[in-house]
């Protein structure tokens, strides 16, 4: 008796416990957005691309140069836009309110910085 007592407990534990791990609420569907970028030209557009690549979450990113407009499919479960946002600043280039990092700016070409070669501003 004791070891059917001790059964119908075990296997109350596993059913309620696998209630439990179903019941986590997780959003991994993969999410796009789109940031305005201050890119130039086919050189921005392969760095932007290349750095985003690099991070965590991100399942594509693709720069339109005429627009300026890179549009990111990502999973929101390991990054978000504010992440986005600062590796696009990071790189040297504005992601729409986030302006970009001077470090990174400093290091474009002189063709890839506002202007064409003009200062920072």
């Amino acid at each position: 008796m004791f070891r059917n007592l001790f059964l119908t407990a075990l296997t109350s534990l596993v059913i309620l416990g696998s209630a439990f791990a179903g019941s986590t609420v997780r959003d991994d569907k993969d999410k796009e957005v789109k940031i305005k970028t201050s890119a130039i030209c086919s050189m921005c557009k392969a760095r932007i691309e290349r750095n985003l690549s690099f991070e965590k979450g991100v399942k594509e990113a693709n720069l339109d140069v005429k627009t300026k407009v890179v549009t990111i499919r990502y999973n929101p479960a390991k990054t978000d836009v504010a992440k986005l946002k600062a590796n696009i600043s990071k790189t040297g280039y504005d992601a729409e309110d986030v302006l970009a990092d001077e470090v990174g700016y400093n290091k474009l070409p002189s063709c890839c910085k506002k202007g064409g070669g003009m200062d920072h501003q």
